[in-house]
C-alpha cells in the first residue's frame, strides 16, 4: 500500500512539470529568436529564420492544445534554429563587410 502511494505521489508530480517545462522551452526559443532578429536574421539568413518561427507557431499550438512533449520538442527545434540564424546573419553580415570596398583611404 505504502509503495502505490509514492507511486501515485510520484506520478502527479511529474505529471505538473509538463507545463513548466514547456513555458521554460517557449521562452527561451523566443529569446533566441529576439537575438536572431536583432542580428539582422530576417534578411541574412531567411531559411533558419523561417524554420525557427514555424517551429515556435507550432510549438505555441501544440502546448494549446496541453501536448506538452510536442511543445517542448517544437521550441526546441525553434531556439535551435533560431541560433543558426543568428549565427549565419552575423557571418553573413561580417562576410558583406568585408567584401565591401573600404570608404577610407
Amino acid at each position: 500500500m505504502k509503495r502505490l502511494l509514492v507511486l501515485v505521489a510520484a506520478a502527479g508530480a511529474v505529471a505538473g512539470c509538463g507545463p513548466l517545462r514547456s513555458t521554460s522551452n517557449l521562452l527561451d526559443a523566443e529569446v533566441q529568436i529576439q537575438a536572431a532578429r536583432t542580428a539582422g536574421a530576417e534578411k541574412l539568413a531567411p531559411y533558419e529564420w523561417t524554420a525557427a518561427n514555424l517551429y515556435i507557431r507550432k510549438a505555441r499550438e501544440e502546448v494549446g492544445y496541453s501536448d506538452f512533449q510536442a511543445g517542448v520538442d517544437f521550441a526546441e527545434k525553434a531556439a535551435r534554429f533560431a541560433a543558426e540564424a543568428r549565427t549565419r546573419a552575423m557571418a553573413n553580415a561580417n562576410a558583406e563587410e568585408a567584401a565591401s570596398p573600404s570608404s577610407n583611404p
